[in-house]
């Protein structure tokens, strides 16, 4: 089905249509139209017109309303103030519009077919280290921003970026050279949680890292190990492959905590681009895009520059031969615009290193692998903080273990829901509790603006009142419960009926969706999506509180109210589903 046209669109071409009847010369002038208080919506173009035409504002839009033909979808234009126009949609309007939507499996909103490719590198862990709060957010925010493409029609590809390369795989590979059963398990064969395989690298990385420190001769002999590694030697690369392994069990087991899809194929770390650095380097040396400074292959900008006043340099290769990070991060570049034919990269990283992705970024322009056509962005994302407003941290100053964080808010969430629970039984309440809790840390990191640091309050998330994903999942839980107990009425929409002021709003924020979810898409801004599901909510929630549904005056009446509830539940679930959390039917 085509996409359906929000009343706001529809608005606009009637005022279009007005505007060029009535002032030829402006037929291409904007209304400017935007939701308003004072009525349904507000259009005020007609000042900058005015001043455009040297003309009286209030005299120009009486002329322009004077040319709208009486019609089925605009009940009143009024001219206010200066020269606004301050306009009402007929009631009949707004729910056939809404019946449009309805009709649609995609509650209308636009599908592109001719959009582009976007790679999204999110969720970022270490081999052989434990994901901490700190790798949270780029996880949540990433992995919405892949089902928002997705669903307006741009094809995703999802790279997990993972630390799996640099000198401390000599330290670690040594020791298990030298401790061959350390990473063995108790029964050979027996499935491995991921909780056992971090603990398992967990005690390897101390052990090996105690020795590295105590022990020259070890630490000489673990250098040498990282060379080996980096030339491609057979038994340290297949070393070097079992710590990959473990940690990917590991972090398959926190991703799926988290109620998200981590694909094998999908996880291409800093080793992905091994045989690409020297081309990289070449590359960018015969272009003239880095030059060599005291031995290391480096990239300058005229507005960056250190502590000193000297330029800072990207240095894409060290003095010694060896690679940074700006070697791998370019050679992904090329690699997703050659090869997986990008037209968008979005990196969703954290805000402390916009400095250098801003060089590298700019690396890429210069030697032509960004363009026109492709752009790269970085996602940035600020801080989670504890209720003092620091940055989170364990009572004994250790960072915050990521399992230990979520198992805590699914204890929380599930005492909510036993407090709450009407005939559920203890696995339903277990069931629940873990979408509730998972779905509350996922909501409070994606209803504040990525860009901005926020409180870690579990309190606050699993609270039924106030902005929290737990008041959405109630009010869709409401409304399954009403649907379930209407019986034989079925919800049908009903233009001829006249709406209750709380059912025009309602239905007006339901037509915004579409609209709605355009804009989060092309700005990458999931909380302006969690801020419409709760305004939505909250709209409901009105609508409740002054409108029976059951035992409204008329059967028409019951039937076009159980429309606005179903089509309500039906634009939360979706809403909710592109954010990652679930809504169940029952709470």
């Amino acid at each position: 089905m085509a996409s359906v046209p929000s009343l706001a669109s529809t608005v606009q071409q009637r005022l279009a249509d007005g505007l060029s009847a009535a002032l030829p010369e402006a037929a291409s002038a904007d209304p400017l139209l935007r939701r308003s208080d004072r009525a349904d919506f507000q259009a005020n173009g007609i000042l900058a017109l005015a001043k455009q035409l040297k003309g009286n504002p209030r005299e120009l839009a009486t002329k322009v309303v004077d040319a709208i033909p009486a019609n089925d979808v605009l009940k009143e234009i009024e001219v206010s103030g200066p020269g606004f126009l301050n306009i009402t949609v007929t009631d009949a309007a707004i729910i056939d519009t809404l019946a449009a939507r309805a009709a649609d499996a995609r509650l209308g909103v636009p599908f592109n077919e001719s959009a582009g490719t976007t790679v999204i590198d999110y969720a970022q862990p270490n081999v052989a280290k434990e994901m901490h709060v700190g790798h949270l957010r780029s996880a949540v925010i990433g992995a919405a921003m892949v089902e928002i493409l997705e669903f307006t029609g741009e094809t995703v590809v999802r790279r997990h970026h993972i630390g799996d390369w640099g000198t401390q795989f000599g330290m670690l590979i040594q020791y298990l050279i030298e401790h061959p059963h350390e990473l063995d398990h108790k029964v050979e064969g027996d499935d491995v949680s991921g909780e056992e395989a971090m603990s398992n690298l967990n005690r390897l990385y101390k052990a090996s890292r105690t020795l590295f420190d105590s022990d020259e001769e070890f630490k000489t002999r673990a250098r040498a190990r990282v060379v080996d590694l980096q030339a491609g030697e057979p038994e340290t690369l297949a070393m070097w492959q079992r710590f990959v392994d473990e940690s990917k069990i590991y972090f398959y087991s926190v991703f799926e905590k988290l109620d998200m899809d981590i694909n094998d194929p999908d996880i291409v770390g800093e080793s992905g681009y091994n045989d690409m650095l020297h081309e990289t380097c070449r590359l960018l040396e015969e272009s003239g895009v880095a030059v060599r400074s005291e031995g290391a292959l480096c990239v300058f900008f005229d507005d960056v520059k250190g502590p000193d006043g000297n330029p800072t340099p990207l240095i894409v290769q060290k003095s010694d031969g060896g690679f940074g990070y700006a070697a791998t991060d370019l050679s992904a570049i090329r690699d997703r615009v050659t090869n997986l034919k990008a037209t968008s990269l979005v990196y969703v990283v954290d805000a402390r290193q916009s400095l250098h992705f801003k060089m590298v970024f700019e690396t890429a322009r210069r030697a032509g692998w960004l363009n026109d056509d492709v752009k790269a962005v970085q996602l940035a994302f600020g801080t989670v903080l504890g209720k003092d407003g620091k940055p989170f941290k364990t009572r004994e100053g250790e960072t915050v273990r990521l399992v230990d964080l979520l198992d805590e808010a699914i204890d929380r969430a599930s005492a909510v829901v036993r407090e709450k629970a009407q005939d559920l039984t203890e696995q339903e309440i277990a069931e629940r509790g873990t979408q509730v809790g998972i779905g509350a840390v996922k909501y409070a990191d994606l209803s504040t603006s990525a860009a901005r640091d926020y409180k870690f309050d579990l309190d606050q998330m699993v609270s039924l009142n106030g902005d929290t994903s737990v008041y959405l999942q109630y009010a869709y839980a409401r409304i399954q419960s009403i649907l379930r107990k209407a019986g034989d009425a079925k919800p049908a929409a009903h233009p001829e009926l006249a709406l209750a002021p709380s059912e025009r709003a309602l239905g007006l924020h339901l037509d915004a969706f579409g609209e709605l979810i355009a804009e989060t898409a092309a700005e990458y801004a999931p909380h302006k999506l969690a801020a419409y599901l709760y305004q939505l909510a909250s709209h409901y929630t009105t609508f409740y509180s002054e409108c029976p549904v059951l035992k409204a005056d008329t059967p028409e009446q019951v039937e076009n109210r159980l429309f606005l509830c179903e089509l309500t539940a039906r634009t939360l679930h979706q809403g909710m589903a592109l954010l990652g959390i679930r809504t169940p039917e029952r709470l």
